[in-house]
């Protein structure tokens, strides 16, 4: 059995659908069910009992997954403590935005605690380059959100934020229930300098050109509303000074927190980085069900 087989099929029995399994894999249907069917042959037991309304476990599956995520898990620290015992024990994470997200702070404690040997360093970046230094190789892996250009980087989706719009909690907009773009159009937004990744400044535009203050960073976003009255989109949770408001903004689609990393990098830090973030994200409960096996992409 390899490893990749093992995570082909433990992707199965947690989703209990080929379909769902195969898109968290980020491959086709068809090669997954026949991995599948072929570790099944290679067991001698058939492992999910398949039929029109779905996907079960057999008992034999059902004692293969426990035995999997450990076997998964094991494989991960004995990559971890040889790179280790190599003397590249060092993960550089870039983070964008809000750095007081719950989620980053469980990850930061469950990611210490599997891995006390690892030196973690943190690159923190503006909002031009929601890649955190990705594409110049200043660090490993990126904790930030999407969308933006996916060329050449793996992507992982963490958790997807609904948006709302920003304003001065004096502005008459601020009493409504929720808002469209539509009626935010004949206003000034805070935007990104030139040359920032296209995807990325659309998306925070609302989807389309916008005039107003050019920003760099969240406080210089929340200046501009405040001293200028100047309007733009933020992720629905966060806390705000009394004199800002926030009300939600509908046919948006939400902010996706994700992992990226630099296709192709072998660096199996950046793996057990996106497993244990993959649970922190699902909030404390997922941290209490060790190991961490969800895959996040054929490495």
């Amino acid at each position: 059995m390899e490893l990749r087989t093992l995570r082909y099929f433990v992707a199965v029995a947690e989703e209990l659908h080929f379909g769902r399994a195969a898109a968290r894999l980020h491959m086709s249907q068809p090669p997954l069910s026949r991995a599948i069917k072929q570790l099944e042959v290679e067991l001698g037991a058939a492992l999910f009992l398949r039929s029109a309304a779905g996907v079960m476990l057999t008992p034999a599956g059902a004692a293969l997954l426990e035995e999997a995520r450990n076997l998964l898990d094991q494989a991960d620290r004995v990559r971890v403590r040889v790179t280790a015992a190599a003397g590249a024990a060092t993960l550089t994470v870039g983070i964008l935005g809000d750095t007081t997200d719950r989620g980053a702070t469980r990850l930061a404690a469950a990611y210490r605690r599997r891995h006390p040997g690892v030196e973690v360093r943190i690159r923190e970046t503006d909002l031009t380059d929601p890649t955190c230094g990705l594409r110049a190789r200043l660090v490993d892996v990126a904790l930030t959100r999407a969308p933006f250009d996916e060329t050449g980087l793996a992507v992982h989706e963490l958790r997807a934020d609904p948006v709302g719009v920003v304003l001065r909690a004096d502005d008459p907009l601020a009493r409504h229930d929720r808002l469209t773009p539509a009626d935010l159009a004949d206003r000034r937004w805070f935007r990104f300098p030139d040359g920032t990744d296209p995807i990325w400044q659309s998306y925070w535009s609302g989807g389309e050109p916008r005039e107003g203050q050019v920003v760099r960073a969240v406080q210089e976003c929340l200046q501009a509303v405040l001293w200028n009255g100047t309007v733009g989109m933020t992720p629905l949770g966060h806390e705000l000074p009394e004199e800002l408001a926030v009300v939600p903004l509908i046919g948006i689609a939400p902010s996706r927190v994700v992992a990226a990393w630099n296709k192709g990098d072998p660096n199996p830090l950046i793996q057990s980085f996106v497993q244990i973030a993959t649970a922190a994200y699902r909030g404390p409960a997922s941290l209490e069900q060790p190991p961490f096996t969800r895959p996040v992409r054929s490495w």
